[in-house]
């Protein structure tokens, strides 16, 4: 199959796997990539400029397929994340908060596609002005830090609104989507979730059963957890958080932030950076910049450490549907008989009419 975004990435299939934090290893981008996708690293879960250079020459030993990295520029070295990925040859950078102009020139340069993720048509359309050269729009039903708008309503307005290929996400999981996104326009379709529980996934087997047993009524979008928007999994953690006042938050953001700082060895110097970024950046409170700045050593109990109830697992609430763990050829092999047997059914109904 042939879409703008086949072309654009030298791709078998338009999918691409979602950047996702402790997930995005090396073993699972070059998975996605050798059956046909694009595999994305995710930059942020490397921690520093040598981890993901490493991680990126184990993916170009894993596949000669092309592949991409993802990162944001709130996380801490992201000006030397940026550079390792300008002195690596990859295919593709994603990103959901931009990085400058000058740093979108100098990917571009490079030949390196920028293919950023938004949740929201004002950023799309600013994304594209910035330089983007596809985007993937992600509606509310994705995982993670996400919108508020459906990806059916979201998709149909940036795909109004913008020139550059659009690539579909949230709530995508087999060939029926597929087939439905590129039927309302778009030229492929991205997705985190299903890609994280598939056999290639580092994320730990009593987290992914966590998932498996997830209800979609279950997996729901709060603003406690870092401020953001972000659907999650709401375990026993998470509602607690949910239901924090102000001063139990402030106090919980303070015990998860010296948590992160003994987990990843960050200096005091590195947390006040990210702090005053976030708080910056985005309109937060003290509690909830501190939250954000430190979320990923709480999503890292469940998605690293194997303790889904003590935790956070960001989700899709596709995954309140998905019943097993494939291979990523398998899933993605499957998802391409799905698609092929509703493009016969669109034929079907063309002739009929």
């Amino acid at each position: 199959m042939k879409t703008r975004i086949t072309e654009m990435f030298n791709i078998e299939h338009p999918i691409i796997q979602g950047g996702m934090h402790h997930v995005g290893f090396a073993e699972l981008a070059a998975a996605v990539s050798n059956a046909g996708g694009l595999g994305i690293i995710t930059g942020l879960t490397q921690g520093t400029p040598e981890k993901l250079a490493n991680e990126i020459a184990r993916c170009h030993e894993m596949t000669d397929k092309p592949f991409g990295v993802n990162f944001h520029m709130f996380q801490p070295g992201a000006d030397e994340i940026v550079q390792a990925v300008l002195d690596k040859k990859i295919k593709a950078v994603s990103y959901s908060r931009s990085p400058t102009p000058d740093y979108i020139k100098a990917f571009k340069q490079q030949g390196i596609i920028c293919i950023p993720t938004v949740g929201a048509l004002k950023h799309a359309i600013k994304a594209e002005q910035l330089g983007a050269d596809a985007l993937v729009i992600q509606g509310s039903e994705g995982g993670g830090h996400t919108g508020s708008t459906p990806t059916t309503l979201l998709l149909s307005s940036v795909l109004d609104s913008v020139n550059i290929p659009v690539v579909a996400a949230g709530g995508f999981r087999d060939g029926s989507g597929l087939a439905a996104s590129l039927a309302w326009g778009a030229c492929g379709i991205a997705m985190g979730t299903r890609f994280m529980m598939t056999q290639e996934s580092p994320v730990p087997s009593k987290t992914k059963e966590a998932y498996i047993s997830a209800e979609v009524d279950e997996i729901k979008i709060t603003k406690k957890f870092d401020g953001l928007s972000h659907r999650l999994i709401f375990n026993k953690y998470i509602e607690k958080i949910d239901r924090s006042n102000p001063i139990s938050l402030f106090l919980m953001s303070v015990t998860s932030a010296w948590k992160y700082k003994q987990i990843t060895k960050a200096s005091f110097g590195d947390l006040i950076k990210s702090f005053f970024a976030m708080l910056k950046g985005d309109d937060l409170t003290i509690s909830q910049s501190i939250m954000s700045a430190n979320s990923p050593a709480i999503i890292q109990k469940a998605m690293v450490e194997g303790s889904p109830n003590e935790g956070a697992m960001p989700s899709g609430q596709v995954a309140g549907i998905i019943t097993n763990l494939p291979s990523c050829k398998e899933l993605i092999d499957q998802i391409m008989r799905e698609f092929g047997i509703a493009a016969d059914n669109f034929k079907k109904i063309e002739e009929k009419s």
